[in-house]
């Protein structure tokens, strides 16, 4: 599990494609001091697992469902990324539950300066917007932030100064695509609701004027 706070900006050095998945190298400082194998790093707000660790760095495989659901696959050497380790049981819980599962990718329509801030306008499908609840919690690119408005087709965030320089954000421009985690909460609600109830039969309803009448309606 992470929480959405960036720790650093990686820097990739190679992508090799295999078929259709791939295998990434991603230089590092902060994040490699404490990186061990199989540890799960968040790229770009995807979970990926280190499957090497050098000095420089860490290598993670990518499969082929993870490159179809998220921006990986645009990814080429010195491309920047924002990398968080999982969760530690003693750290400081600051952003919201980010559990690495992309759900699907948004594309930002613009970007404007308000004061010290920046309004990011993301357009998205339906499918992840019934998901988005103003003031609630969203994960971009891996970055917790809050919903500040929503449109009938995306949603736009206000993105404090220290949040843009500390992470890709600060790159991205009108057009550009980005990984996007709705509230795992809303998912699980959702999906205890609809389990096990199955389309019943339509019947006539016996809800009529007169019955309305008889009961002081």
């Amino acid at each position: 599990m992470f929480t959405g706070i960036i720790e650093e900006i990686g820097t990739v050095d190679s992508i090799q494609k295999k078929g259709a998945s791939a295998s990434i190298d991603i230089n590092c400082r902060l994040i490699r001091e404490d990186l061990h194998l199989g540890d799960s790093i968040a790229v770009n707000g995807v979970c990926l697992t280190a499957s090497a660790v050098s000095r420089s760095g860490f290598t993670a495989d990518i499969m082929h469902e993870t490159l179809n659901r998220s921006s990986l696959s645009a990814l080429v050497p010195g491309s920047h990324v924002n990398l968080e380790r999982a969760m530690s049981a003693c750290g400081r819980f600051g952003g919201h539950i980010v559990s690495g599962h992309i759900d699907g990718i948004g594309v930002i329509e613009k970007m404007e300066r308000d004061e010290n801030a920046v309004w990011i306008s993301v357009r998205c499908s339906k499918k992840l917007l019934k998901y988005i609840v103003e003031k609630g919690s969203i994960a971009i690119d891996g970055i917790s932030l809050t919903v500040a408005k929503l449109q009938t087709d995306g949603f736009s965030v206000s993105v404090i100064p220290h949040t843009l320089s500390q992470t890709v954000l600060s790159e991205k421009r009108p057009g550009s695509t980005v990984n996007l985690e709705n509230d795992c909460i809303g998912k699980y609600v959702e999906r205890l609701l609809a389990f096990g109830n199955t389309p019943k039969e339509k019947t006539e309803s016996r809800i009529t004027e007169e019955f309305l009448i008889q009961n002081g309606f």
